[in-house]
């Protein structure tokens, strides 16, 4: 018989029922140093008091009103997310997926509207993830996301990550977009290179091309930047964010120039739920934490310390990991042994990651993890990695 949630998941035999900052507690009362953070979605840990007080407060006075009406804390959250950012204007969705339905939809208009409409193909990259939906997994294209689910929405051309070349080769006058994650997560932890990113942004300049950056995962702080394309110095003419930017609460937003945003007129594009009270006042409490100059820098400094001991753990078990990879507080451990098996050791030492592609584990811990914590956490894995050479 079918289980009554429909089983779409392999998950791990662990239910969790309390959160506090960077630890989880399970049923039986053990605790858990939490690195995967929701997937980093906990960009505040669990239970930030402010993020508490901020939901507690907006829950009392109004929940829902859906957007056939002004809505001031989603005014107030586009205002911060446009002062600090390239953009000029904001969508809120509920999540990533949501983001990159609008990202292809809102790049196919702009070209409609400019009188292409045979401008409708968009290059993405191998090893990409951009949700699960009809265009998420058209733009990842690999057997894994696809099988099963043709006919697929055409219209995307696929290449090798980080090779500029590739896509200069591939870029035609049917070319409305490109969309790129600077740092693939689920791909396992690959940042695309400086000289990639402004390769793309230099050639999407030069052919008019629209650049969709997706930062649902490498956002919000979690680089040691406020967005990861920072780094690079460039900026993008539409951007997906989800994930830590409502510490929790489900929040996604696509981000864009007036130029790139120009076909999105009334009746467009919609959400129900997107953008309501409750979330964008938790969204607007994130934004003001993460995006202050001091929490950032914190951010770098605990990044330094956590792959420092990271590389320690490298150079103390050579059979069990091959590198470090990743920025700020995004960092995968490559793995010669099963990343699923590292997984696994760590429950048994109670510390949480999250396996990922090309054989890597992913540490996405809480901005907020502490100094003491990241010294627990590598001693953690440590354990667990003995664990591993003991069972070899």
């Amino acid at each position: 018989m079918i289980d009554t949630v429909l089983p779409t998941y392999n998950r791990a035999p662990l239910a969790f029922v309390k959160g506090e900052g960077t630890w989880l507690t399970d049923e039986q009362g053990r605790r858990f140093l939490d690195l995967g953070a929701g997937i980093g979605v906990n960009a505040l840990g669990h239970a930030h008091p402010a993020l508490v007080e901020t939901l507690g407060a907006q829950a009392q006075a109004l929940w829902h009103v859906s957007n056939l009406y002004r809505i001031p804390q989603q005014q107030a959250l586009a205002d911060a997310l446009v002062d600090k950012t390239f953009a000029d204007t904001v969508f809120f969705t509920n999540s990533g997926t949501e983001a990159a339905e609008l990202a292809v939809k809102m790049a196919r208009k702009f070209w409609h509207d400019k009188g292409q409409p045979e401008r409708g193909n968009i290059i993405a990259f191998h090893g990409a993830f951009h949700g699960r939906s009809a265009a998420g997994i058209a733009a990842a294209g690999s057997e894994k996301m696809t099988r099963g689910f043709a006919p697929l929405l055409p219209g995307f051309t696929h290449l090798p990550f980080d090779d500029l070349d590739a896509v200069q080769q591939a870029v035609t006058d049917q070319t409305a977009a490109i969309i790129v994650e600077p740092i693939q997560g689920e791909g396992g932890i690959r940042p695309a290179s400086d000289t990639f990113l402004q390769g793309l942004r230099t050639l999407c300049d030069e052919t008019g091309t629209l650049l969709i950056l997706d930062e649902v995962q490498c956002g919000m702080g979690r680089t040691g930047r406020l967005f990861a394309h920072e780094w690079a110095g460039i900026t993008p003419d539409i951007m997906m964010v989800a994930k830590g930017i409502g510490g929790g609460f489900p929040l996604g937003a696509v981000l864009a120039t007036e130029r790139a945003a120009s076909g999105m007129t009334s009746g467009t594009h919609g959400s129900t739920y997107g953008g309501n009270p409750l979330g964008c006042a938790v969204g607007l409490k994130v934004m003001e934490i993460i995006a202050d100059d001091t929490f950032l820098a914190e951010v770098n400094r605990k990044a330094g310390l956590l792959r420092q001991r990271l590389e320690g753990l490298v150079a103390e078990h050579p059979e069990v990991f091959d590198s470090v990879r990743g920025q700020g507080l995004m960092l995968g451990l490559k793995c010669k042994r099963a990343n699923t098996d590292l997984v696994q050791a760590g429950y048994d030492e109670h510390v949480l990651t999250v396996p990922a592609a090309d054989n890597v584990v992913r540490l996405l811990p809480p901005l907020t993890i502490t100094d003491d914590e990241i010294l627990t956490a590598t001693a953690a894995l440590d354990a667990a990695a003995k664990r591993l050479e003991t069972s070899a």
